[in-house]
Protein backbone atom coordinates (compact mmCIF):
# COMPACT_ATOMS: atom_id res chain seq x y z
CA UNK A 1 0.00 0.00 0.00
CA UNK A 2 1.32 3.45 -0.86
CA UNK A 3 2.58 5.78 1.86
CA UNK A 4 1.08 8.76 0.01
CA UNK A 5 -1.93 10.02 1.94
CA UNK A 6 -4.17 12.18 -0.23
CA UNK A 7 -6.80 14.72 0.80
CA UNK A 8 -9.49 12.51 -0.76
CA UNK A 9 -8.42 9.58 1.42
CA UNK A 10 -8.63 11.73 4.54
CA UNK A 11 -12.06 13.00 3.44
CA UNK A 12 -13.31 9.45 2.87
CA UNK A 13 -12.11 8.30 6.27
CA UNK A 14 -13.72 11.32 7.95
CA UNK A 15 -17.04 10.50 6.29
CA UNK A 16 -16.84 6.87 7.40
CA UNK A 17 -15.77 7.51 11.01
CA UNK A 18 -16.97 11.03 11.80
CA UNK A 19 -13.55 11.80 13.32
CA UNK A 20 -11.38 14.89 12.94
CA UNK A 21 -9.11 15.57 9.96
CA UNK A 22 -5.80 15.24 11.84
CA UNK A 23 -6.96 12.06 13.59
CA UNK A 24 -7.92 10.54 10.22
CA UNK A 25 -4.63 11.53 8.60
CA UNK A 26 -2.69 10.02 11.50
CA UNK A 27 -4.67 6.78 11.26
CA UNK A 28 -4.00 6.51 7.52
CA UNK A 29 -0.30 7.11 8.02
CA UNK A 30 -0.12 4.44 10.73
CA UNK A 31 -2.04 2.03 8.46
CA UNK A 32 0.29 2.79 5.54
CA UNK A 33 -2.65 4.08 3.51
CA UNK A 34 -4.81 0.99 4.05
CA UNK A 35 -8.31 2.46 4.39
CA UNK A 36 -9.93 -0.64 5.92
CA UNK A 37 -7.14 -1.09 8.45
CA UNK A 38 -7.36 2.59 9.37
CA UNK A 39 -11.12 2.24 9.98
CA UNK A 40 -10.57 -0.88 12.10
CA UNK A 41 -7.82 0.77 14.17
CA UNK A 42 -9.96 3.86 14.74
CA UNK A 43 -12.90 1.75 15.84
CA UNK A 44 -10.66 -0.08 18.33
CA UNK A 45 -9.35 3.24 19.62
CA UNK A 46 -12.92 4.46 19.95
CA UNK A 47 -13.86 1.43 22.01
CA UNK A 48 -10.90 2.04 24.31
CA UNK A 49 -11.88 5.68 24.79
CA UNK A 50 -15.46 4.66 25.49
CA UNK A 51 -14.35 2.19 28.16
CA UNK A 52 -12.24 4.87 29.89
CA UNK A 53 -15.20 7.25 30.06
CA UNK A 54 -17.79 4.66 31.13
CA UNK A 55 -17.51 5.53 34.83
CA UNK A 56 -18.24 9.23 34.41
CA UNK A 57 -21.64 10.58 35.45
CA UNK A 58 -24.00 11.17 32.53
CA UNK A 59 -27.04 13.07 33.80
CA UNK A 60 -27.82 15.33 30.84
CA UNK A 61 -29.20 14.19 27.50
CA UNK A 62 -32.38 13.85 25.47
CA UNK A 63 -35.61 11.89 25.35
CA UNK A 64 -36.51 10.44 21.96
CA UNK A 65 -40.14 9.66 21.09
CA UNK A 66 -41.56 8.29 17.83
CA UNK A 67 -44.99 6.94 16.80
CA UNK A 68 -45.82 4.65 13.90
CA UNK A 69 -47.85 6.01 10.97
CA UNK A 70 -50.91 3.97 11.95
CA UNK A 71 -50.67 5.02 15.60
CA UNK A 72 -50.52 1.41 16.79
CA UNK A 73 -46.94 1.57 18.05
CA UNK A 74 -44.94 4.14 19.98
CA UNK A 75 -41.37 4.13 21.32
CA UNK A 76 -39.47 6.21 23.86
CA UNK A 77 -35.74 6.27 24.66
CA UNK A 78 -33.72 8.09 27.35
CA UNK A 79 -30.14 8.75 26.22
CA UNK A 80 -27.71 10.47 28.58
CA UNK A 81 -24.48 12.42 28.20
CA UNK A 82 -22.41 14.57 30.57
CA UNK A 83 -23.22 18.13 29.45
CA UNK A 84 -26.11 20.01 27.91
CA UNK A 85 -23.67 21.26 25.26
CA UNK A 86 -23.20 17.73 23.88
CA UNK A 87 -26.94 17.04 24.25
CA UNK A 88 -27.54 19.80 21.68
CA UNK A 89 -24.89 18.55 19.22
CA UNK A 90 -26.21 17.38 15.85
CA UNK A 91 -24.42 14.02 16.15
CA UNK A 92 -25.99 13.31 19.54
CA UNK A 93 -29.47 14.38 18.40
CA UNK A 94 -29.08 12.23 15.28
CA UNK A 95 -28.07 9.24 17.40
CA UNK A 96 -31.14 9.59 19.63
CA UNK A 97 -33.44 9.89 16.61
CA UNK A 98 -31.85 6.88 14.87
CA UNK A 99 -32.11 4.48 17.79
CA UNK A 100 -35.66 5.60 18.62
CA UNK A 101 -36.74 4.88 15.04
CA UNK A 102 -34.95 1.53 15.11
CA UNK A 103 -36.69 0.60 18.37
CA UNK A 104 -40.08 1.51 16.91
CA UNK A 105 -39.52 -0.96 14.07
CA UNK A 106 -38.10 -3.80 16.17
CA UNK A 107 -39.21 -6.35 18.74
CA UNK A 108 -36.27 -6.10 21.17
CA UNK A 109 -37.16 -6.60 24.83
CA UNK A 110 -33.90 -6.48 26.80
CA UNK A 111 -31.10 -3.97 27.12
CA UNK A 112 -28.66 -6.44 25.58
CA UNK A 113 -30.91 -6.93 22.55
CA UNK A 114 -31.39 -3.19 22.16
CA UNK A 115 -27.65 -2.40 22.25
CA UNK A 116 -26.97 -5.20 19.74
CA UNK A 117 -29.69 -3.98 17.37
CA UNK A 118 -28.29 -3.03 13.93
CA UNK A 119 -28.99 0.43 12.52
CA UNK A 120 -29.32 1.42 8.85
CA UNK A 121 -25.61 1.12 8.05
CA UNK A 122 -25.17 -2.21 9.83
CA UNK A 123 -23.47 -0.69 12.88
CA UNK A 124 -25.09 -1.71 16.16
CA UNK A 125 -26.55 0.75 18.66
CA UNK A 126 -23.66 0.11 21.05
CA UNK A 127 -21.00 0.47 18.35
CA UNK A 128 -22.48 3.82 17.32
CA UNK A 129 -22.68 4.87 20.97
CA UNK A 130 -19.02 4.05 21.55
CA UNK A 131 -18.00 5.83 18.37
CA UNK A 132 -19.91 8.89 19.50
CA UNK A 133 -18.07 8.82 22.84
CA UNK A 134 -14.76 8.85 21.01
CA UNK A 135 -15.88 11.71 18.79
CA UNK A 136 -17.63 13.94 21.35
CA UNK A 137 -15.40 13.15 24.33
CA UNK A 138 -18.14 12.41 26.86
CA UNK A 139 -19.65 9.33 28.42
CA UNK A 140 -22.91 8.48 26.63
CA UNK A 141 -25.39 5.91 27.91
CA UNK A 142 -28.64 4.49 26.59
CA UNK A 143 -30.27 4.51 30.00
CA UNK A 144 -33.74 3.08 29.36
CA UNK A 145 -36.35 2.49 26.69
CA UNK A 146 -39.94 1.34 26.20
CA UNK A 147 -42.17 0.41 23.29
CA UNK A 148 -45.93 -0.14 23.16
CA UNK A 149 -47.63 -2.14 20.41
CA UNK A 150 -51.42 -2.22 20.62
CA UNK A 151 -54.68 -2.89 18.83
CA UNK A 152 -56.10 0.18 20.55
CA UNK A 153 -54.39 3.53 20.32
CA UNK A 154 -51.18 5.23 21.40
CA UNK A 155 -50.19 8.79 22.12
CA UNK A 156 -47.04 10.67 23.02
CA UNK A 157 -45.82 14.03 24.23
CA UNK A 158 -42.33 15.52 24.27
CA UNK A 159 -41.64 18.57 26.40
CA UNK A 160 -38.48 20.36 25.31
CA UNK A 161 -36.79 16.99 24.66
CA UNK A 162 -36.18 16.64 28.41
CA UNK A 163 -39.50 15.05 29.41
CA UNK A 164 -41.19 12.40 27.30
CA UNK A 165 -44.40 10.44 27.75
CA UNK A 166 -46.01 7.58 25.85
CA UNK A 167 -49.52 6.30 26.53
CA UNK A 168 -51.56 3.27 25.50
CA UNK A 169 -55.34 3.72 25.27
CA UNK A 170 -58.02 1.06 24.93
CA UNK A 171 -59.44 2.94 21.93
CA UNK A 172 -57.55 5.14 19.48
CA UNK A 173 -58.20 8.83 20.20
CA UNK A 174 -55.42 11.22 19.19
CA UNK A 175 -56.79 14.30 20.96
CA UNK A 176 -57.56 12.52 24.23
CA UNK A 177 -54.23 10.71 24.12
CA UNK A 178 -52.27 13.92 23.67
CA UNK A 179 -54.15 15.63 26.52
CA UNK A 180 -53.48 12.71 28.87
CA UNK A 181 -49.81 12.51 27.83
CA UNK A 182 -49.39 16.23 28.54
CA UNK A 183 -51.11 15.77 31.90
CA UNK A 184 -48.69 12.94 32.80
CA UNK A 185 -45.71 15.10 31.84
CA UNK A 186 -46.92 17.86 34.16
CA UNK A 187 -48.37 15.88 37.07
CA UNK A 188 -46.00 12.88 37.35
CA UNK A 189 -48.45 10.15 38.43
CA UNK A 190 -46.84 7.00 39.80
CA UNK A 191 -49.22 4.52 38.17
CA UNK A 192 -52.53 4.29 36.33
CA UNK A 193 -54.95 3.16 39.07
CA UNK A 194 -55.25 2.42 42.79
CA UNK A 195 -54.92 -1.34 42.35
CA UNK A 196 -51.37 -0.78 41.04
CA UNK A 197 -50.19 0.93 44.24
CA UNK A 198 -48.20 -1.53 46.35
CA UNK A 199 -49.92 -2.51 49.59
CA UNK A 200 -46.72 -1.90 51.53
CA UNK A 201 -46.73 1.69 50.26
CA UNK A 202 -50.30 2.19 51.45
CA UNK A 203 -49.49 0.58 54.82
CA UNK A 204 -46.50 2.86 55.25
CA UNK A 205 -48.54 5.97 54.50
CA UNK A 206 -51.29 4.76 56.87
CA UNK A 207 -48.73 4.32 59.65
CA UNK A 208 -47.44 7.85 59.15
CA UNK A 209 -50.93 9.35 59.00
CA UNK A 210 -51.99 7.39 62.10
CA UNK A 211 -49.03 8.69 64.09
CA UNK A 212 -49.80 12.26 63.04
CA UNK A 213 -53.55 11.98 63.73
CA UNK A 214 -53.01 10.37 67.13
CA UNK A 215 -51.47 13.61 68.38
CA UNK A 216 -54.85 15.31 67.98
CA UNK A 217 -56.21 13.54 71.06
CA UNK A 218 -59.47 12.69 69.27
CA UNK A 219 -61.30 9.37 69.74
CA UNK A 220 -59.96 6.39 67.77
CA UNK A 221 -63.05 6.13 65.54
CA UNK A 222 -62.57 9.77 64.50
CA UNK A 223 -58.84 9.21 63.96
CA UNK A 224 -59.52 6.19 61.75
CA UNK A 225 -61.91 8.23 59.60
CA UNK A 226 -59.31 11.01 59.33
CA UNK A 227 -56.62 8.53 58.31
CA UNK A 228 -58.86 6.85 55.73
CA UNK A 229 -59.62 10.25 54.25
CA UNK A 230 -55.93 11.01 53.92
CA UNK A 231 -55.27 7.60 52.35
CA UNK A 232 -58.00 8.29 49.79
CA UNK A 233 -56.43 11.67 49.03
CA UNK A 234 -52.97 10.10 48.76
CA UNK A 235 -54.17 7.49 46.26
CA UNK A 236 -55.83 10.17 44.16
CA UNK A 237 -52.59 12.18 44.10
CA UNK A 238 -50.34 9.33 42.93
CA UNK A 239 -52.66 7.61 40.44
CA UNK A 240 -53.30 8.95 36.96
CA UNK A 241 -57.02 8.18 36.97
CA UNK A 242 -57.50 9.84 40.36
CA UNK A 243 -55.69 13.10 39.58
CA UNK A 244 -57.62 16.27 38.68
CA UNK A 245 -57.12 16.89 34.95
CA UNK A 246 -54.63 19.75 34.39
CA UNK A 247 -56.86 21.50 31.85
CA UNK A 248 -59.99 21.21 34.01
CA UNK A 249 -59.48 20.42 37.68
CA UNK A 250 -63.23 19.85 38.17
CA UNK A 251 -62.87 16.44 36.53
CA UNK A 252 -60.42 13.59 37.12
CA UNK A 253 -58.43 11.99 34.32
CA UNK A 254 -60.38 8.79 34.92
CA UNK A 255 -63.72 10.52 34.43
CA UNK A 256 -62.37 12.38 31.39
CA UNK A 257 -61.37 9.11 29.73
CA UNK A 258 -64.69 7.47 30.68
CA UNK A 259 -66.64 10.38 29.20
CA UNK A 260 -64.92 9.59 25.88
CA UNK A 261 -65.71 5.88 26.17
CA UNK A 262 -62.04 5.15 26.77
CA UNK A 263 -59.54 4.09 29.40
CA UNK A 264 -55.79 4.28 29.91
CA UNK A 265 -54.01 0.92 29.76
CA UNK A 266 -50.50 2.05 30.68
CA UNK A 267 -48.02 4.89 30.38
CA UNK A 268 -44.30 5.59 30.60
CA UNK A 269 -42.82 8.93 31.65
CA UNK A 270 -39.08 9.61 31.27
CA UNK A 271 -37.33 12.75 32.48
CA UNK A 272 -33.66 13.35 31.73
CA UNK A 273 -31.47 12.94 34.79
CA UNK A 274 -34.18 11.80 37.21
CA UNK A 275 -32.79 9.55 39.90
CA UNK A 276 -29.17 10.20 38.91
CA UNK A 277 -26.97 11.73 41.59
CA UNK A 278 -25.12 14.56 39.91
CA UNK A 279 -21.63 15.49 40.97
CA UNK A 280 -21.48 18.93 42.53
CA UNK A 281 -18.55 20.82 41.09
CA UNK A 282 -16.70 23.39 43.20
CA UNK A 283 -14.61 25.23 40.64
CA UNK A 284 -13.05 27.59 43.18
CA UNK A 285 -11.66 24.63 45.13
CA UNK A 286 -10.54 23.02 41.87
CA UNK A 287 -8.51 26.10 40.92
CA UNK A 288 -7.04 26.35 44.43
CA UNK A 289 -6.01 22.70 44.29
CA UNK A 290 -4.22 23.33 41.03
CA UNK A 291 -2.46 26.38 42.46
CA UNK A 292 -1.27 24.30 45.40
CA UNK A 293 -0.05 21.61 43.03
CA UNK A 294 -2.37 18.84 44.24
Amino acid sequence: MSNTITADMVKTLRERTGSGMMECKKALVEANGDMELAVENMRKAGLAKADKKSGRIAAEGLIGVQTSADGKAVAIVDVNCETDFVAKADDFVGFVNSITAALLNSDVATEEQFLAMPLEDGVTVDEMRRGLIAKLGENITVRRFQKYQTEGGTASYLHGKKIGVIVELAVADADLGKDIAMHIAASKPVCVSEDQVAQETIDKEREIFMAQASESGKPMEIIEKMVQGRITKFLAEVTLLGQPFVKDDKITVGKLAASKGNTVIRFTRFEVGEGIEKKEENFAEEVMAQVRGR
